[in-house]
């Protein structure tokens, strides 16, 4: 790759990505303020002419209840830790009058109706892949059942984000199989690492790691495993608006740099977050973002950094395989 590239991911997940961390009466505004700064980050990516990939819960496809029900996987996921299953979840709130929270066909077309967004997939259920008690199979039954409801929507799903980052190499042949031709994989770094369980050493590194320069977080092109499926490292998660606004800043300042080293050394660097972690504070990050495209928009302008989806980025290496 002669030329950086930007990538892009979102893990659009709304609560099927917290269940288990939060009581989500305690958690109404931030959702809110989530569904609302959906269409604000959308506009903002079309006016900056940003490409970015949509990781999609499957789940968010259904319309209700009752189509959620239909559209189970022939093979739940047998977690022992139950408090991770999302149907006996979403059984308990079926009457929650919360469906906003659960569902979103409107906002998935809205990402359809705007140039260079990529629906790819985030698993149908927000499957764990290292959680005890599941099986390969279980995985296999719910890739499928994201590819059927995906279709519906005439959505053919490429690129796949690991739900928490649980990345299982073990799985990919299984990816390939349902036609996956990129995944998102962790970063290096030993803090990153899925594998081992967390622990506030771990914690306190990855929150350094957001405001220090603690390693290298661009990569070149020719580094990107291609085997079974092309596996891209992510870079850097734009961590959620700190109440220190030195802090927010310092943040902000590393993202830049580390962009600014990509392009003059045409390197990838991928930057991934949630549309939940905007929740928080809305405008303030919106602010924060621009100020990161802007960057990126004198890095295209001087250097020729290009903006690409995950399916883009992989494109020339499937072309070559």
């Amino acid at each position: 790759m002669k030329k950086g590239a930007l990538v892009i991911s979102l893990d659009f997940e709304l609560v099927w990505g917290l269940f288990d961390h939060i009581a989500i009466q305690d958690k109404l505004l931030y959702f809110d303020n989530t569904l609302s700064v959906i269409p604000k980050l959308l506009e903002t990516f079309e006016k900056n002419n940003v490409h970015v990939t949509w990781a999609t819960v499957g789940m968010l496809f259904n319309e209700n209840w009752e189509e959620w029900h239909v559209n189970k996987p022939a093979l739940l996921p047998t977690y022992q830790n139950l408090d991770l299953n999302p149907y006996l979840y979403g059984e308990k709130h079926r009457k929650s009058g919360l469906d906003r929270f659960f569902f979103a066909p409107q906002l998935i077309r809205a990402i359809q109706s705007v140039k260079g967004q990529e629906i790819g997939s985030h698993t149908y259920s927000h499957y764990y892949c290292l959680e005890k008690g599941q099986t390969r199979e279980q995985f296999n039954a719910d890739l499928q059942q994201a590819v059927i409801i995906a279709n519906r929507f005439s959505v053919t799903l490429e690129s796949l984000v690991f739900p928490r980052n649980q990345f299982n190499e073990s799985y990919l042949e299984t990816c390939q199989k349902n036609q996956i031709k990129t995944v998102r994989t962790n970063p290096s770094s030993w803090y990153w690492d899925a594998t081992n369980p967390d622990t506030i050493f771990t914690k306190l590194a990855r929150t350094g790691d957001a405001y220090l320069p603690l390693s290298k977080k661009s990569y070149k092109g020719d580094a990107i495993p291609t085997s079974r499926v092309v596996e891209q490292p992510a870079s850097r998660f734009l961590r959620p608006q700190h109440s220190q606004t030195l802090l927010n800043s310092a943040r902000v300042y590393r993202i830049k740099n580390e962009i600014i080293h990509a392009a003059k050394n045409g390197e990838v660097y991928h930057l991934w977050w949630h549309p939940h972690n905007f929740g928080i504070d809305p405008e303030g990050a919106l602010e924060a973002l621009q100020q990161i495209l802007s960057v990126f928009q004198q890095c295209q302008q001087t250097y020729g950094m290009e903006s690409l989806t995950m399916r883009a980025l992989a494109q020339p290496y499937l072309s070559h395989s």
